[in-house]
């Protein structure tokens, strides 16, 4: 049960810095970014490529985000410039990125690290950490990284360019009357979406220590699951920010995977649970508004 518990927050935090991302285009932008399906398989393509070259698996971290937010902006720009529709450029993107991930990983559907030093598996760690306490060194490791990126994100949106990001998805006449360009405000905002999930994939990728160029399929449904499950379970709690909700919902919505598989659902029907759980988030916050809108 105590493995379970740890693979759940583990797969949790990881999903859970991708759902910052996804709650940056989906609930502050209203944008439905499909190009996540692409940037996080980037951010590990980048990172096996990297780790494999002998690289420092610390430096594939940043590096892996500025990848992501370089693809993000591809995204933003063929909307805002080329006048593409938002799904539409989203799609593009990921389709794009997925040769483009080929080509990163020296044309390897499939490319292991496994021998290779990750963050994880890091020497100094190995030798500082005490035996009993090396079961818990890869979910310490995470809950420093997604504090690290919510309370990063947190302070970027009290900033004037995080306040303009708000308006550009529910108010854009307020952000061109304030004389800013709401098109490139839209394009910072994909471009950290995506800056988030390519960090999610390269820390997946070290953390199961393998690329698989189709490991970013379903990705922004996981994303979106996770951002509804946390948004609506706290949003009567002003006191939780969003950001720690939608960490939140990542970790719950990981515990219902986990509990689906383990009584007797098949690992390959993880897809099938993963729609099914979708599915019932929409009905159930469709019915909650419903019911909002009735009483009112």
């Amino acid at each position: 049960m105590g493995t379970i518990i740890l693979g759940v927050f583990e797969e949790g935090f990881v999903y859970a810095i991708m759902s910052l991302g996804v709650y940056i285009t989906y609930k502050i932008l209203d944008f439905p970014d499909l190009s996540v399906d692409g940037t996080y398989p980037l951010g590990a393509a980048l990172a096996a490529m990297m780790i494999s070259s002998g690289m420092n698996s610390l430096l594939a971290l940043p590096v892996c985000f500025l990848a992501g937010m370089l693809a993000g902006c591809i995204t933003g720009v063929i909307h805002v410039k080329l006048k593409v529709r938002d799904l539409l450029s989203g799609i593009i993107v990921s389709i794009a990125l997925y040769s483009i991930n080929l080509r990163v990983a020296g044309g390897k559907s499939n490319l292991p690290i496994f021998s290779k030093e990750t963050i994880f598996s890091n020497s100094f760690l190995s030798a500082a950490v005490p035996e009993a306490a090396k079961p818990y060194v890869t979910v310490g490791i995470l809950f420093v990284i997604i504090m690290i990126c919510k309370v990063l994100l947190d302070l970027y949106l009290k900033t004037r360019s995080g306040y303009l990001l708000r308006a550009a998805g529910s108010n854009d006449i307020l952000v061109t009357s304030l004389a800013k360009d709401k098109g490139s405000v839209k394009i910072l905002g994909l471009a950290l979406a995506n800056g988030f999930a390519a960090l999610a994939g390269c820390i997946m990728c070290q953390k199961q220590g393998v690329f698989d160029v189709n490991m970013g399929t379903g990705t922004i449904v996981i994303g979106l699951a996770n951002v509804i499950i946390g948004t609506q379970l706290f949003k009567n709690m002003s006191f939780i920010r969003a950001t720690t909700a939608v960490i939140a919902g990542s970790v719950l919505y990981k515990a219902c995977v986990a509990f689906a598989i383990n009584n007797g659902m098949e690992p390959g029907d993880l897809k099938l649970v993963t729609a099914a759980l979708f599915l019932l988030i929409l009905v159930v916050s469709g019915m909650r508004k419903g019911k909002v809108k009735k009483h009112a």
